[in-house]
């Protein structure tokens, strides 16, 4: 469904503050602002025009990103299997072919970057920690080559995670490190595309994710922290993995998640009374997919079988006029720098919002241009389907690992 209709504009509500000002709704109230002028504007040049992604600017800009990185990113080195991920998930998703010598290197790098002790560092020679982990083994299954799969150490990667795993489910980061949703899901995602998933692994985890959805309806990082958009998928994506969504309480997450599509902007904020943000195009718009499918599985007759559970064309609106920066790049919102992050997650975001259902039940809404369309992500993995589905064939054609009795009872 190429040219699907923006968002009318009698559906956009400002802020209402109750003449009660706030420093949190005069910031809410900056943003609108900004965003406002950004409406305006394509409104008076030619609506349609506007609508447009800026695919070959936004190529050049991740292309040079693979290779050559300024010093302004000397921040991220112990985050390097991440930016391998967030730079080939994009350039995935803008149909963009990585060339053989490119995708090798990738390759040798990440193998430096993978710990002795099993699972990948942020960057050679640093400690193992499951966050690069995560990142690493999604970039090489992006890639997809044997060489690709023969980096990953099976084994030392499961003994790994069994000296992560906490008597009550879950899962440390890092050795000494913290405890949080997001070490779950990473773990869950790892293990399952790379055929490690056991039950002993995960004995437990399914029940502690549980205790983290809290009265808000979303899902904070730990049991009694504020729901939040990254945990919440953590948490969901996760039991989808371990098939145990069923724990969760679906229509209350499904209210809580709903309400963080922003009334005005149309992008999605992370927690409540928080400001849009273009990374939570993904981290929220992506639970609507998880969710459809856990209600549907238990035959929910008032669900759509076209569309998702949010404001599709909304948030394509609000990621293509105020998330692309005119040199190449996506971004958080207007006023912010650029950076593969937000790259990654308002392209994914973007793909997420285009593409409803699979197979016989395929629907896509692309609003403006037709060249607008990216490829579909996997909602679970954020990597495209195919490319899971390559993954999770290669390494169930290989045997789970067997450990030590003392390794396996760490």
């Amino acid at each position: 469904m190429a040219g699907a209709s923006p968002p009318p504009p009698g559906g956009r509500r400002r802020l209402r503050d109750d003449g009660v000002r706030t420093p949190t709704s005069a910031e809410q109230t900056k943003v609108e602002d900004i965003v406002q002028e950004v409406f305006d504007a394509c409104k008076t040049n030619h609506r349609a025009s506007q609508f447009v992604l800026q695919r070959e600017k936004h190529f050049h800009y991740l292309k040079r990103g693979l290779r050559q990185l300024t010093e302004a990113y000397e921040c991220l080195d112990a985050s390097r299997p991440w930016l391998c991920y967030w730079i080939l998930h994009s350039l995935e998703l803008l149909d963009e072919p990585i060339p053989q010598s490119v995708a090798s290197d990738v390759c040798q790098f990440l193998s430096r970057c993978q710990s002795p002790q099993g699972g990948f560092g942020g960057g050679p020679g640093q400690h193992p920690h499951l966050a690069p982990t995560y990142a690493a083994v999604n970039a090489l299954c992006i890639i997809g080559t044997e060489e690709a799969f023969g980096v990953i150490d099976r084994k030392k990667l499961l003994e790994y995670l069994h000296s992560l795993k906490q008597p009550d489910g879950s899962f440390l980061m890092h050795v000494g490190g913290e405890v949080d949703v997001r070490s779950a899901y990473c773990a869950a995602s790892v293990a399952s595309l790379t055929n490690i998933l056991t039950p002993a692994l995960f004995a437990g985890t399914a029940e502690w994710i549980a205790r983290c959805q809290n009265w808000e309806g979303g899902i904070g990082g730990v049991p009694g922290m504020e729901a939040h958009g990254g945990y919440t998928f953590c948490g969901m994506a996760a039991l989808v993995i371990l098939k145990r969504e069923h724990l969760l309480n679906l229509r209350s997450l499904l209210h809580w998640v709903t309400g963080r599509q922003m009334r005005f902007e149309g992008g999605f904020q992370g927690r409540c009374n928080k400001l849009v943000d273009g990374c939570y195009s993904f981290w929220q718009a992506g639970l609507l997919p998880l969710l459809h499918r856990a209600l549907h599985a238990r035959g929910d007759a008032a669900l759509s079988m076209a569309r998702w559970m949010f404001d599709q064309s909304a948030l394509q609106e609000y990621i293509l006029l105020c998330c692309q920066c005119p040199a190449g790049g996506l971004l958080d919102k207007p006023g912010k720098s650029r950076d593969f992050y937000h790259t990654c997650y308002c392209l994914s975001g973007l793909a997420i919002a285009q593409h409803f259902g699979s197979g016989d039940l395929h629907h896509e809404v692309i609003l403006g241009v037709p060249e607008n369309r990216l490829q579909a992500t996997h909602p679970v993995y954020n990597i495209a389907p195919e490319k899971v589905v390559r993954a999770v064939m290669h390494f169930l054609q290989q045997p789970v690992p067997s450990l030590e009795p003392t390794a396996a009872a760490e």
